[in-house]
């Protein structure tokens, strides 16, 4: 409707689950809060969601309802009528439902009206909303960038108010939203949005103190931008590593880590980096559980931006060698870039070495081991002794 190709859709029937397991022999149930229906067509999964009832009205003992003293629902296994279940969306635009026996388009919450008008508008009282689920702020923040329209004024209100509740939430659930939220091409807009209504204090607090300080400085500049590089890689349909991107997000909480322990301990800055990394990735921890494989690629290119200066002999050569030296590469130009002019020099040496222009635009085009560093030695094959 919006000329914009659908991620996907969502699959749903008045069917419980446990009668859809009895129908497909390839079907699996998941989920706690929300119990849904796998049913597995070779690579395929279709996920089948049962229409949702108001979890205030529970009459079988099979319809669970938990929620927390905040609000929020921790089981939420009511069903209900079509009706019902499209009041229990979040989004007016979310209870737009397809048929497939009619092709025909069933607006049961004005949906049609809030695309229209561009606005993303919840669906009953927006405060006990977004208690009851407060992801659901992420998701408006999201869904505005994305489909290009602004938040209701309605909706949009009590959302500083809660931000705080981010808090609640496990922080597994909030990697795969930071996910959705900074790969979908619009990461420059949702972190300037997040800022704005405090959801980005929630999710990187020692971060957003930082900015609150000097809201125009490189700290900012240097986040901004590399949101609008990650956005430009993803529009290009090139690679993003969320180890990248985290290894920005927690550089400057690093750098103020490293210079308290540093003094406070008398340290050497190596030591103290190394110290500051496992005490930086472990609060940030308690907020977003970052996967481990990511947490060592934000390591490895921290640690090797402590070695770029160091080009002697066959060093320049061996850290070339390194699987993330060019994220490490990289960062060092979103540093210089976002106004660290005392790298300036570094870059532009290691940009030479490499064969390439200040700015990365062109490719490599010479191997490593041939562009001005020492080539690597060869063995020499053992002679042979002659027969005596």
């Amino acid at each position: 409707m919006l000329g914009q190709q659908p991620k996907d859709f969502d699959v749903v029937t008045n069917a419980t689950p446990d009668q859809v397991k009895k129908l497909f022999r390839n079907c699996r149930l998941i989920g706690r809060r929300f119990r849904l229906a796998h049913i597995v067509f070779g690579r395929e999964i279709i996920e089948v969601a049962t229409m949702r009832g108001h979890h205030e009205a529970q009459e079988d003992k099979n319809q669970i309802s938990q929620s927390s003293d905040e609000g929020q629902l921790l089981r939420d296994n009511v069903f209900g009528s079509i009706e019902e279940d499209a009041e229990r969306r979040d989004f007016s635009i979310n209870a737009l439902y397809y048929s497939i026996k009619d092709f025909s388009i069933h607006d049961y919450a004005n949906g049609l009206a809030a695309i229209k008008a561009k606005q993303i508008e919840l669906i009953g009282d927006p405060e006990t909303r977004y208690r009851e689920d407060p992801v659901r702020m992420l998701r408006a923040v999201r869904f505005a960038t994305k489909l290009d329209m602004s938040i209701a004024p309605k909706s949009e209100k009590p959302i500083s108010e809660l931000a705080s509740l981010l808090d609640n939430i496990p922080p597994a659930r909030l990697f795969e939203e930071i996910l959705k939220l900074f790969l979908n091409g619009k990461a420059e807009a949702n972190f300037l949005m997040l800022r704005k209504y405090g959801l980005f204090r929630s999710l990187f607090p020692e971060l957003d103190k930082i900015l609150d300080k000097n809201p125009s400085g490189l700290e900012h500049t240097l986040i901004q931008q590399m949101f609008q590089n990650t956005d430009k890689r993803i529009n290009a349909d090139k690679k993003v590593t969320p180890a990248f991107i985290f290894a920005a997000l927690l550089w400057f909480p690093l750098l103020e880590r490293t210079k308290k322990i540093q003094s406070q301990e008398q340290l050497a800055e190596y030591d103290a980096f190394a110290q500051a990394m496992n005490k930086v990735l472990s609060d940030n921890s308690q907020h977003i559980a970052v996967p481990k494989r990511f947490t060592l690629g934000a390591r490895d290119i921290w640690h090797i931006q402590h070695r770029l200066d160091k080009r002697a002999g066959q060093r320049a050569y061996r850290l070339t060698q390194q699987p993330r030296f060019k994220a490490a590469y990289d960062f060092l130009l979103l540093r210089v870039d976002a106004g660290e002019t005392q790298h300036t020099e570094l870059a532009q040496w290691w940009t030479q070495y490499l064969g390439q222009d200040i700015n990365g635009q062109k490719e490599m085009v010479k191997n490593l081991g041939h562009q001005g560093g020492p080539k690597p030695r060869r063995r020499r094959r053992p002679t042979k002794k002659p027969a005596e």
